[in-house]
């Protein structure tokens, strides 16, 4: 028998009292500002309908409370630690002074209704949490030991994801880090044996997709050929088709999304989703002088971000310049952050897995942890 079974047997043998939360909280909404009222420069985030801040405000109204989305995420539970701005598009429930009630508490309870209060919203443009379905909502209330119990467990859990996302985040920094330092112009220039700039035009053919593209949709890990998107999720699915498809397992290429400028490095078989897309190759096929996977990681480090919705690739992407230094110079980089990139790679793999497997073991202890049989 785990402690809170424990306790919940020596404190509550006949169950546990279920109330509203109206009688166990405060419950209000916030107070509206304007967006001409915020500022970057302001010091406290400024919480609304949505899952992030809004902005920053000069003031704040709140602080260690729950928060409700009332609208635009309507049904979003979030708990504020810190000084914050609730504006009047989110609910927010404080606790009472006179009741032992661990707001923490109620935020886990709440998080795990959220599904609930997703299917109490009205209107029609933009629905709206019922203000009194969410005032009346029961919640039970354990004696507080058993409280302080489940919100030190679910902690736990929450810290060790946050570590988790931190340190995948903390390599992604660092590989990034080393490439810009390995392919700056300063760099290269002082350790590189220098360099000479050259266009990414006079380097690269681009194909368009037409042939390349999957006709059918029902995608299938039992089947062969990866289906590729040059956005952040790289491999849609697998298709069955025999035709079409293009030959990177002998000679990899870029696929570069011609409106988003996002790019992958391919070295199998595949297929491409839409005519959105076109495949890179190097013109100097025998690789002389300039190394193709060098050409991928300087790539990388060029700093653009369309503005319009327009193709890219002629018009803007290919006229930017690179620096390409001796071959020697460029084996040795590529040498570097092809290790380099394995080692992260497998940090990302595995990391994001790790973090998938805690999200899922916290949920379940979650709802283990705030299902009670109720007093009679």
């Amino acid at each position: 028998m785990n402690k809170i079974e424990k306790l919940l047997n020596e404190l509550c043998p006949n169950g546990v009292e279920f109330r509203e939360l109206q009688d166990v909280c405060n419950l209000r909404a916030g107070e509206r500002i304007t967006t001409s009222m915020m500022s970057d420069e302001f010091e406290f985030p400024v919480m609304g309908g949505g899952v992030e801040p809004t902005g920053y405000y000069s003031s704040y109204n709140f602080q260690n409370v729950v928060t409700i989305a009332r609208a635009g995420s309507a049904g979003f539970v979030s708990f504020q630690k810190n000084k914050f701005w609730a504006t009047d598009v989110c609910f927010v429930a404080s606790a009472k002074t006179d009741l032992y009630v661990n707001i923490k508490y109620v935020f886990y309870f709440l998080k795990n209704y959220e599904h609930e209060f997703k299917k109490h919203l009205y209107g029609g443009s933009m629905p709206k949490l019922e203000k009194r379905y969410l005032w009346e909502f029961q919640i039970p209330i354990p004696p507080l030991e058993i409280q302080e119990e489940i919100v030190k467990i679910l902690d736990a859990f929450t810290e060790l994801e946050a570590e988790l996302e931190a340190e995948l985040e903390a390599r992604r920094r660092q590989y990034e880090y080393y490439r810009n330092k390995l392919l700056s112009f300063e760099y290269l220039k002082t350790n590189g044996g220098g360099y000479e700039l050259k266009m990414l035009g006079e380097i690269l053919n681009y194909t368009q997709p037409t042939k390349y593209i999957v006709k059918k949709t029902n995608y299938s890990n039992d089947f062969e050929i990866p289906v590729l998107t040059a956005g952040a999720s790289f491999v849609l699915g697998y298709t069955d088709e025999k035709e079409g498809i293009y030959n990177a397992d002998s000679n990899p290429c870029i696929i570069f999304d011609d409106f988003t400028t996002s790019f992958h490095w391919v070295d199998f078989n595949f297929k491409i989703k839409s005519s959105a897309m076109k495949i890179l190759t190097p013109k100097d096929k025998t690789e002389s002088k300039i190394l193709f996977r060098f050409v991928f990681y300087t790539m990388k480090c060029i700093d653009y971000q369309p503005i319009e919705h327009a193709r890219q690739w002629l018009q803007v992407y290919s006229q930017f310049q690179i620096p390409i230094p001796p071959l020697e110079t460029q084996i040795k980089i590529v040498s570097i952050l092809d290790q380099f990139h394995t080692l992260t790679t497998d940090l990302q793999s595995g990391i994001p897995a790790e973090i998938e497997a805690r999200k899922k073991q916290y949920e379940y202890y979650r709802n283990k942890l705030l299902t009670f049989k109720e007093a009679r």
